[in-house]
């Protein structure tokens, strides 16, 4: 199954995919867009181009487990993106997502601009790898 991944952030969002075979996520890119309406049109506009049949969205907890202002938003946005797109919207908790995209990044020495643009992707990517990785340990 085509899994479209999305690491939702209030100015930049990060979007990743897999194979069909759910082996390799690779990152699409950054989304920069302010307005969940907006936002929720583009990712329809990518997962339609990627064919994909399914979206995992990260779900921001607090370490403790528990959910806060912007777990509360990325819910409501996942309701907007299900709507939008027709596809089922799995959260995933994404807790210490973007810090691994940043070890990421510092293992392959990328560093300044060029980092900026291209975290939220990566982490797109953490979020769906641990999917995909879950995906198999439970079948």
């Amino acid at each position: 199954m085509i899994i479209l991944s999305v690491d939702y952030g209030k100015a930049r969002t990060g979007v990743a995919v897999c194979d069909k075979n759910e082996i390799v996520a690779s990152p699409v890119g950054t989304i920069k867009e302010y307005h969940a309406e907006a936002l929720a049109k583009k990712i329809a506009d990518i997962a339609k181009e990627k064919k994909a049949e399914q979206i995992v969205l990260g779900l921001p907890r607090n370490m403790d487990g528990s959910e806060g202002e912007s777990a509360q938003n990325v819910r409501v946005f996942a309701k907007l993106l299900s709507e939008e797109t027709h596809l089922e919207v799995v959260l995933r908790d994404e807790r210490c997502t973007t810090v691994t995209a940043y070890e990421y990044l510092n293992m392959n020495n990328t560093r300044g601009k060029k980092r900026k643009a291209v975290v939220d992707s990566v982490a797109a990517v953490v979020i769906l790898e641990d999917y995909l990785n879950f995906r198999r340990n439970n079948q």
